[in-house]
């Protein structure tokens, strides 16, 4: 199976590093031009210079509308959107403030929401797009450390079902991907907040895996471009009748069948 994307641009948002990058150059790969975003601009081009493939900086940030404005007025139109942005972090769960719990829903789904209002009736009058929410098992699975962020992610399966429906017969499709416990620099400062810091990664990675995630099937955190693996199968031609679902990456982590 060849994943042709040439003559398509795609943004993906929240892509200077981690999951977000690794689908930056996965879409590029594909042959893809690739608008790589992130609240600076000099990271955003420090991204690009380091990737292989054609891309396009899109600095701004997508957490408040004047910086939405700020990339769609540069970026008018996109074939496909990914909508990566996200923040984490560990918090007690009668602690959370009404701040947290706001900022959580304002970066983690009202930004996804804000740019899928703008790029989907481009997409509908062309006939063709791929709109991708980038979830998580925490969606399905929420944490006890982590409700406010579980909450954030269980919204995207709604939003990502809600606007597959109103895309309805029109060769764009709306699909989520449910990410399980992924290796990435953040995550590295999340596991060794959890078990001893004076661990080797690879010892710590285990025994992060063994005592907070005994669910997962595959043992170990998942790297960055697996998840972008599913991402480009889906933004292909060859994924035209997936959608409105919740595609999992978790390593098994999810006890369960669907979704």
């Amino acid at each position: 199976m060849r994943l042709d994307l040439s003559g398509k641009t795609a943004l993906v948002t929240g892509s200077t590093q981690g999951i977000g990058e690794a689908i930056a150059a996965g879409l590029a790969e594909a042959g893809a031009t690739v608008a790589v975003n992130g609240r600076s601009a000099a990271k955003v081009q420090a991204t690009i210079d380091r990737l292989d493939g054609t891309f396009l900086p899109a600095p701004g940030d997508l957490t408040t509308a004047e910086g939405t404005a700020e990339v769609v007025d540069a970026l008018p139109a996109v074939d496909i959107l990914v909508n990566n942005l996200g923040i984490f972090g560990a918090q007690d769960p009668l602690s959370i403030t009404d701040d947290d719990w706001r900022r959580y829903f304002e970066v983690n789904v009202l930004s996804a929401v804000r740019l899928t209002r703008a790029y989907l009736p481009g997409m509908i009058a062309a006939g063709w797009g791929r709109v991708q929410y980038i979830a998580s098992d925490s969606a399905v699975v929420v944490p006890a450390e982590m409700i406010h962020y579980g909450m954030s992610k269980t919204a995207l399966l709604s939003v990502s079902r809600g606007f597959a429906k109103a895309t309805k017969a029109t060769g764009v499709t709306v699909n989520s991907v449910i990410a399980g416990p992924t290796h990435t620099g953040g995550v590295e400062d999340f596991v060794y907040s959890l078990v001893d810091k004076d661990l080797p990664w690879e010892e710590a990675q285990r025994e992060f895996m063994r005592l907070h995630r005994p669910q997962s099937l595959l043992g170990r955190l998942i790297e960055p471009g697996e998840i972008a693996n599913m991402v480009v199968y889906l933004a292909s031609p060859q994924a035209s009748a997936t959608t409105g679902g919740a595609l999992r990456v978790d390593g098994g982590y999810v006890d369960s069948i669907l979704p």
